[in-house]
């Protein structure tokens, strides 16, 4: 639309411009276009100049438009953080950290904005004083020779002054909105990065083979020869030497294993690269064809649905009968919230917040004995359950799950017994100077672990 008010200017402004010419003295060569060339070399001029400065104005009043964003953006996380941490921050008696935290976000918004304030002031500063020396000196110098000449009268003069400034008021449109294409553009910005990020998910290769070698295989095998590791090295971002290396690792249909290792050994980075959430590393991951898995990490982060929702995940609710789920419920020992399955909490608050980190895991539990996957990743998934309700959780998905492969990471090995005596686990997978082995559990057992 600016654009074709230029041209439309142009067109009709600059035709009657041209009707109220006059010669200048000097540029007789020109005839009676003298003071209508001298008006348009004088647009060309000025228009442009002060467009660029205006650009250049527009492009920090987006940076600062962005960076104000972001500054909002990270104030309004760490207060609703706050909100979830509230207990703790008073139980440690950590109100000055936590206000020293908030002081250093607010003071970021407030510099921000006030940056964003004087170069506001500073730009609208710089639109008056365009306004002002293009309708008062640009638009009337063309004229003003002819004038003094006696060429034209005063009234010619003011006509065509007035016309200049028409012209150059019309051809100033970019400078008039470009506070607001600044913020048009940053708003443009935020959703564009909000899109890249989308489509980097959807390529998590490409986006990890930025920082590091990404040479993982995702194959998938006959369902009888279960799950087979080979060749598998796992690195950080930015270290050629890896942390964890095995030659093959196989687990059969129906196998348990323990996985065992010092504080940082990787033993949930295998599990990760496993299920293809590890950055950098190589090797080959061989999963059995048409098994379901399913991941159950240590920290339960519940979104804010109904617990039907909560416990069908990732399937629809559709696919699932409420008695379904109210068993599943029930077997993992949360029967109490069956007559709840459609609700997405109480009182104001999520199930993420009502629920302990011990109901939290049975919830998983739930989930498990509901979809009954084929192979299961359980990363310290039983942290928060005291040793009897352990067992009652590896019971439920012995008895249950009675075909899957199931690959665990606990911290505390005291409860892969039965009360019985019976062993929960076939194999060991052990990881000691960063070199994973296998080992039957009996041969584990030996070595006094």
């Amino acid at each position: 639309m600016g654009i074709a008010g230029v041209v439309l200017s142009l067109g009709f402004v600059g035709s009657k411009l041209i009707e109220t010419s006059s010669e200048v003295r000097g540029l007789e060569f020109l005839g009676r276009y003298g003071s209508a060339c001298l008006a348009f070399a004088a647009i060309a001029i000025y228009v442009p100049l002060n467009t660029f400065i205006a650009a250049k104005l527009g492009g920090i009043l987006q940076r600062l438009s962005v960076r104000m964003q972001w500054a909002e953006g990270s104030y309004r996380t760490e207060l609703n953080t706050l909100l979830h941490r509230s207990f703790h921050v008073a139980v440690l008696h950590g109100e000055r950290a936590q206000k020293a935290v908030n002081k250093r976000r607010y003071i970021d918004i407030d510099q921000t904005w006030a940056s964003q304030n004087r170069v506001t002031a500073g730009y609208m500063g710089f639109e008056l004083v365009h306004n002002f020396i293009g309708s008062r000196i640009v638009a009337y110098a063309p004229g003003l020779l002819p004038y003094v000449d006696n060429k034209i009268s005063l009234q010619h003069y003011v006509t065509g002054a007035e016309l200049a400034n028409a012209l150059i008021n019309e051809c100033s449109w970019f400078i008039h909105v470009m506070p607001d294409i600044a913020t048009l553009r940053a708003n443009a910005r935020r959703i564009t990065d909000l899109a890249e990020a989308i489509e980097t998910v959807q390529r998590p290769q490409e986006f990890y083979a930025r920082t590091g070698p990404y040479e993982f295989l995702y194959a998938k095998q006959d369902t009888a020869l279960g799950l087979t590791v080979r060749q598998i090295e796992l690195l950080h971002a930015g270290v050629d030497l890896p942390f964890l290396a095995a030659d093959e690792l196989r687990f059969l249909p129906g196998e348990w294993t323990l996985v065992v290792g010092d504080s940082g050994s990787g033993k949930t980075s295998l599990l990760k690269a496993i299920n293809g959430l590890w950055a950098h590393g190589r090797g080959a991951i061989m999963t059995p064809r048409h098994v379901r898995s399913l991941y159950a990490a240590q920290d339960v982060r519940l979104q804010a649905v109904s617990l039907k929702d909560l416990v069908c995940l990732p399937d629809s609710v559709d696919e699932h009968l409420d008695t379904s789920v109210a068993a599943a419920l029930h077997k993992a020992g949360l029967g109490e919230f069956i007559e709840e399955l459609s609700r997405d909490g109480r009182d104001g608050q999520s199930w993420d917040q009502l629920l302990s980190g011990g109901q939290k895991q049975k919830l998983v539990l739930a989930r498990v004995l509901l979809l009954r996957p084929g192979l299961l990743f359980l990363d310290e998934a039983t942290s928060a359950l005291d040793t009897q309700a352990v067992h009652a959780f590896l019971h439920a998905i012995k008895d249950h799950c009675r075909e899957a492969t199931v690959i665990a990471v606990m911290h505390d090995v005291s409860p892969i017994q039965s009360a019985s005596g019976v062993d929960f686990f076939d194999s060991v997978l052990t990881i000691e100077k960063g070199v994973a082995k296998k080992i039957d559990i009996a041969a584990w057992r030996l070595t006094g672990k």
